[in-house]
């Protein structure tokens, strides 16, 4: 193994810089070291320059292919699994069956609660819903004329914050409290109704640009 150079007492081959990825620091020291090492034939120097610009490139691709995978990785069976397992003791409801309780005249009515920030609820929500935000300190105020047993159905965006509020209602004495399952990003790439002010529209606060990608771009 040759030895091109020293970088804070490490000893960098030309193995290394090749078979493994080294740091920007340290890779933009070896680049210089090549180019001004005069011990080194300009024939051989031209060929370890082109060389290192060859896996400065590959290296620059990896991270960007791994950064778009990163982006990528949200996907909705891993969300609701993921929130069935923080809070196993939220039951929950799918979107076809809430469809059916707001539509059917035999159904009990069920409470609905919007568990996102003011400005969401503002964009859209569901039809009959009240908006109380999840880390709201007194709940329970909206909600006096409410008996214990009387169905309740919390949605946020996805889940997770509805299933703190439906978790936090279960604490203090009701008994009947579902999760809406994807809530309501997945109500509407279902093409469910969304209201504003009594009117229907089509256009969904995304929270983020993260949790925004579950959300069909034509409801941002």
């Amino acid at each position: 193994m040759r030895q091109i150079g020293l970088f804070r007492g490490v000893q960098y081959s030309y193995e290394d810089t090749v078979f493994n990825y080294l740091n920007t620091e340290q890779f933009a020291f070896i680049i210089v070291y090549v180019c001004f090492d005069t011990n080194m034939d300009k024939p051989m120097k031209k060929r370890r320059f082109f060389l290192f610009i060859t896996i400065a490139t590959i290296t620059g691709l990896e991270i960007m292919t791994g950064c778009s995978h990163n982006q990528e990785t949200l996907t909705w069976v891993e969300v609701i699994s993921e929130i069935r397992n923080r809070y196993p003791e939220v039951k929950q409801l799918q979107t076809a069956e809430l469809q059916s309780r707001l539509t059917s005249p035999d159904s009990e009515a069920a409470v609905l609660i919007d568990a996102r920030a003011e400005e969401e609820f503002h964009v859209s929500h569901i039809s009959g819903a009240i908006n109380i935000p999840y880390n709201s300190k007194d709940p329970l105020k909206h909600l006096m004329n409410i008996r214990p047993d009387n169905p309740i159905v919390v949605y946020c965006s996805v889940g997770y914050r509805s299933s703190i509020l439906a978790r936090k209602l279960q604490t203090l004495g009701f008994i009947d409290v579902y999760n809406l399952e994807g809530s309501i990003f997945k109500w509407a790439n279902e093409g469910r109704t969304l209201v504003h002010e009594q009117t229907t529209v089509h256009k969904v606060h995304p929270y983020n640009a993260k949790w925004g990608s579950l959300l069909e771009r034509k409801y941002h």
